[in-house]
């Protein structure tokens, strides 16, 4: 078992500053420093350890990046262990961490504390304030009240996550509701019907999986706005992609609708979607069930390659259906002197895009894979933050 140990930060326009009260530490403390967080592990004495030596353990996700390579660990000897770290851009932090949640061990280190509008003369004044034998908080409440109110809102925890969290778990939950319910669906009809069911699959479960696929843009807006830290990019890929095949590739095109490819296409979105949604939905409150946590950084290797195929056998056949209809196509003439085959737009996808879009979602998955399972990587780049 690990402890946390009592952690004092404080911040400069330029640097962040982070004073780990652990003391008599045994050897080299472990400190992996990246752009998006760091991780400390030491041996040594703390406050929480009553006076014995223990191994003390914490991780921080940073509000915004910093430079890894210019950040400094300095190990205090019999004191403290003092980490200077580097932001990537100057700027003003409303709290150190990513999520606006508080966490009993860590502290704001009020005596280093300089407000990014403070000259060295008010920080001078703030220095005879403390020396007046007020407190470093009571200092920070006189000289800078506005600040004070800033960091008793958002870093002391002052201001609840629930909302936040409530609205992450409903949605998933949902979701995930909806896709069992599609699932339910499939399985019992081909129960009673057998292979007759595979043609009527989209009549029976179309509609639902096409209202889920809608409220999956959701997923795009959440790392927009903040909600959650997966990548905009690879979400827009994927819920775009989704939906262009449902609505333009399927929905739109009769006889597309009774291929069995589109029976084999919807299992695995089913399957990909209740595997996701119960780890976001345990994610949300910050529980990590390991079995779960595997699943959902495994089962993808298989699927998401068999999900492709069928998605770019779905666009391969579905090219003479629409040379026929012309649908979504432009002919000349008309008023705006505009010519537009869609056919062409589909051959041109598969020949110089369907490979591109597969590799960047696999090699996105396997970096997420190999950071949440801890895995090492080979000459890859560390992956943005998930949801």
């Amino acid at each position: 078992m690990s402890l946390k140990p009592f952690v004092y930060w404080a911040q400069t326009e330029n640097d962040i500053f982070l004073k780990v009260d652990v003391k008599k530490v045994q050897g080299e403390p472990d400190v992996t420093i990246e752009e998006e967080e760091i991780e400390f592990t030491a041996r040594g004495v703390g406050s929480q350890g009553d006076g014995l030596l223990q191994r003390y353990h914490f991780l921080v996700e940073f509000f915004l990046p910093i430079d890894p390579g210019r950040s400094v660990v300095d190990v205090v000897e019999d004191k403290e262990i003092r980490i200077c770290l580097k932001k990537k851009d100057a700027d003003w932090w409303p709290r150190l961490l990513y999520e606006q949640k508080k966490l009993a061990w860590l502290k704001i280190d009020f005596e280093k504390w300089k407000t990014n509008d403070t000259d060295d003369s008010e920080n001078d004044e703030a220095s005879k304030l403390l020396q007046d034998g007020l407190s470093a908080t009571d200092a920070l409440r006189q000289k800078y009240p506005d600040v004070y109110r800033k960091l008793q809102k958002e870093e002391l925890g002052f201001i609840s996550e629930s909302r936040r969290k409530i609205y992450l778990f409903i949605y998933n939950l949902f979701m995930f509701t909806g896709f069992l319910m599609a699932f339910a669906i499939i399985n019992i009809q081909y129960a009673k019907q057998g292979e007759e069911f595979v043609p009527k699959t989209f009549k029976f479960v179309g509609n639902i999986l096409k209202m889920l696929h809608l409220l999956m843009v959701l997923e795009i807006l959440h790392p927009m706005f903040g909600y959650t830290k997966g990548s905009v990019k690879e979400a827009s890929l994927q819920v775009g992609m989704r939906n262009f095949i449902l609505f333009a590739m399927i929905e739109a095109e009769p006889r597309m609708q009774e291929k069995p490819v589109v029976f084999y296409l919807f299992l695995i979105y089913i399957v990909m979607e209740l595997i996701r949604y119960p780890y976001y939905m345990l994610r949300t409150y910050d529980i990590e069930i390991g079995f779960v946590t595997w699943l959902r950084y495994t089962a993808w290797i298989p699927l998401y390659p068999a999900g492709f195929v069928c998605e770019g056998v779905i666009m391969l056949r579905n090219i003479p259906y629409f040379e026929e209809t012309g649908l979504f196509s432009v002919s000349l003439p008309n008023t705006l002197n505009f010519a537009f085959h869609f056919p062409s737009l589909i051959r041109t996808f598969l020949l110089f895009g369907f490979f591109p879009v597969l590799y960047t979602m696999m090699n996105y998955m396997y970096q997420l894979r190999c950071k949440r399972l801890k895995i090492k990587q080979h000459k890859l780049n560390r992956p943005k933050k998930e949801d």
